[in-house]
């Protein structure tokens, strides 16, 4: 049994929850909410957005970013350095976050489009993307992790690759599926406690992979609470 657990209810921060919301993303809250709960935990879910004023990742126990359309993905680029900071500082810290697709790929340093537009991401992360609308990947993908096999979906025109191999390892090696990139045959990154995938479906029906973040954010939410949890 659980003990004083709902001093205050776990945060997640949703970032642009109305725009980067594809092919499913939202269920990956929505099962991290279902397992919390399962475990006694109140949770709280808030949407970053566009006219969000007063964001401080340091006051959530989860990020979560989704994926868009290149449009949205456009509009989001261009709000999001205000937040960068916080969102910098919040991983600095090995807080746990999960990005993906579009969301992973803004981490990164840039990504350049079709026609060569070059798009600024946040920096936080050594990696960059770059955009063939000829050479589209999609369809399911199968890797292993150091959770297990995770099987999921892709569908991405962006091929993201790491610019620091040294800091940034693979969220896992691809059996199936394309994953970054065509060439590297990895897929997704890990720094610290935040993760990076280009897998929808959404990638936490893996229940291997969400009991791990799930118990990720238990131990940033005793942390920042400074509330005890017995067993």
């Amino acid at each position: 049994m659980t003990e004083n657990i709902n001093k205050e209810a776990i945060r997640i921060a949703y970032l642009y929850e109305d725009l980067m919301n594809t092919y499913g993303d939202s269920g990956d809250v929505k099962v991290l909410r279902y397992l919390l709960n399962q475990q006694g935990f109140s949770v709280q879910v808030d949407n970053v957005s566009i006219d969000t004023q007063d964001f401080d990742a340091k006051n959530y126990d989860f990020l979560f970013f989704g994926g868009g359309q290149d449009f949205e993905q456009t509009v989001v680029a261009k709000d999001l350095p205000r937040h960068g900071e916080t969102i910098r500082a919040y991983i600095e810290a090995g807080k746990p976050m999960l990005a993906i697709c579009g969301g992973y790929q803004l981490l990164g340093d840039y990504y350049k489009t079709s026609d060569g537009t070059t798009i600024k991401g946040l920096g936080i992360l050594p990696l960059h993307t770059v955009f063939k609308a000829d050479a589209r990947m999609i369809g399911d993908t199968k890797y292993e992790t150091e959770w297990g096999i995770v099987k999921a979906f892709e569908n991405h025109s962006g091929r993201t690759y790491f610019d620091d191999k040294n800091k940034l390892k693979p969220l896992g090696k691809m059996i199936e599926g394309f994953g970054n990139n065509p060439e590297d045959h990895v897929e997704g990154m890990r720094y610290k406690n935040t993760i990076g995938s280009y897998s929808h479906g959404p990638i936490l029906k893996n229940i291997n992979v969400a009991n791990a973040i799930a118990k990720m954010i238990v131990q940033n939410y005793q942390a920042r609470t400074q509330v005890t949890v017995t067993e």
